[in-house]
């Protein structure tokens, strides 16, 4: 938070009132009036650096002063002497002038940040802790709860058996990194481990978007859930994987399982779309390697 800067009108109004007079009288000595003049730029800077506006209502201006009338008869002093002893005034004054301005400036700054910590504390208000209760001497304490450790799997346990088993089936490592996560997805999905084939696959996929087994991951991926007994998460993979890619190596057999995703969900009408689109496409696969799957599926929908 930026405070103003404090004003000091009277100090600066009696400083270049000391001097004007010696200004006035510096016609006489072009040296001295020189140095007045400069004293007289620096305390108009000094002006400019503590009071907030420019006109006469906050700068006073130096005017020439009047020559002075004295009674009759009475000595004049000397000019010299007089100019010196005003311009030693001045200058007196301007450094006193000057050390408030500076200790005006560092309270400013003291309280500039005193202002901005309230401001930050009142911004992110720190929650007050709660007291403890005081603990009564008499209680007796609680006993500490035991962790009780979770049961060992033995050999009898099913999650046992089943994580024996999965394991058991092994991973290739070959100089493809990428073929080898899908071959490890379809080996547990032909081992009939359908989740752990979903999971394997899923992360085959992700992790190589473009590798030349991916049109087989997602049919197979799909063939794990058909298999698993949902054929809705399964039709929306053989969808995907057909659409992707028409000639892909396993667009075919998506297709085809599309059908029979359908028909198990009891939508004959989408079901033979996708059968009759397998069978325009892909005709070569209905009447070789596909044909006796298209042909059981045929036999179990009645299209019109």
């Amino acid at each position: 938070m930026k405070l103003p800067t404090l004003n000091k009108p009277l100090l600066v109004t009696l400083a270049l009132a000391i001097a004007a007079p010696a200004l006035a009288q510096s016609a006489g000595d072009p040296s001295l009036e020189a140095r007045l003049r400069k004293l007289e730029a620096e305390v108009a800077a000094l002006q400019r650096g503590v009071f907030p506006g420019g006109d006469g209502r906050f700068f006073p201006q130096i005017q020439p002063a009047q020559p002075a009338t004295g009674a009759p008869g009475t000595p004049a002093s000397a000019p010299s002497a007089d100019m010196l002893g005003r311009m030693d005034a001045m200058e007196g004054q301007l450094a006193r002038l000057t050390a408030q301005v500076e200790e005006d400036r560092n309270r400013m700054d003291k309280l500039e940040a005193r202002l901005d910590a309230l401001e930050a504390r009142g911004a992110a208000p720190t929650a007050t802790p709660t007291p403890a209760p005081t603990p009564v001497a008499t209680a007796t304490p609680a006993p500490k709860p035991v962790a009780t450790p979770a049961p060992k799997p033995t050999a009898a346990d099913p999650s046992a058996k089943r994580l024996a088993a999965v394991r058991a089936i092994e991973k290739p490592q070959t100089n493809d990194p990428g073929d080898d996560e899908y071959s490890y997805g379809f080996r547990l999905w032909d081992a009939k481990f359908y989740p752990e084939a979903q999971q394997q696959l899923k992360l085959f996929l992700n992790k190589y978007p473009r590798h030349p087994r991916v049109s087989r991951a997602r049919n197979v991926l799909g063939r794990a859930y058909l298999d698993e007994g949902n054929p809705r998460e399964a039709a929306s993979w053989f969808l995907q994987n057909y659409q992707a890619d028409k000639k892909g190596d396993r667009a075919p057999d998506s297709l085809l399982y599309l059908a029979e995703s359908m028909r198990q969900l009891k939508d004959t009408k989408r079901a033979c779309v996708a059968l009759d689109q397998f069978a325009r496409e892909y005709p070569q696969e209905a009447a070789g390697r596909l044909k006796t799957q298209y042909t059981s599926t045929k036999s179990k929908l009645t299209c019109g």
